[in-house]
């Protein structure tokens, strides 16, 4: 068990009755565990890779965290119409609909090796959608980083040809 695990508290029946969510905010409050949890993803970064993209919004905290602890650039990944510049997009299926998610254009360029970062990974659509952004700008996806991740729903199955890591497993 790590140290900072007792941190991350169940909310039931959030956002909707049956969900059970897993409460990071906790973690964040305290000092010394958010630093325990933000070592432990660092110390999974390969070595090779030049920037830890992040997806909104808890992705951001974990994920500019790691990056300027390694030194690392950080990209956000954010939701339609947050980004100034011009963007590129793309449109995934979530279970009752369709989002979509923007990444800068000149925010990666072919050969880039990145590590996506994001508190939670459950169904694996968002993670795979941003997957997909990198590639699109030609950069590639090393490695995908999680702090949680919800083994029953099976989502690491959509990240193909990314390394997958999750600090904390879920069954």
């Amino acid at each position: 068990m790590h140290a900072w695990e007792k941190y991350i508290r169940d909310i039931p029946d959030y956002p909707k009755p049956g969900i059970v969510f897993k409460d990071i905010t906790p973690l964040l409050a305290d000092g010394a565990a958010f630093r325990a949890c933000v070592c432990a993803l660092a110390e999974r970064i390969p070595t090779d890779a030049e920037y830890i993209v992040g997806i909104e919004s808890r992705g951001f905290i974990f994920g500019a965290a790691v990056a300027a602890h390694l030194g690392l650039g950080f990209v956000p990944v954010r939701k339609p119409g947050k980004l100034p510049h011009d963007v590129h997009a793309i449109e995934y299926e979530l279970e009752y609909g369709v989002d979509r998610l923007e990444i800068h254009r000149d925010a990666l360029a072919h050969g880039h090796k990145v590590v996506i970062v994001d508190d939670l990974l459950a169904t694996g659509g968002t993670a795979a959608a941003t997957v997909d952004l990198v590639r699109q700008l030609g950069a590639e996806a090393v490695a995908a980083l999680f702090v949680v991740e919800l083994d029953f729903l099976n989502g690491c199955s959509r990240l193909s040809g990314v390394s997958v890591q999750s600090l904390l497993h879920y069954a």
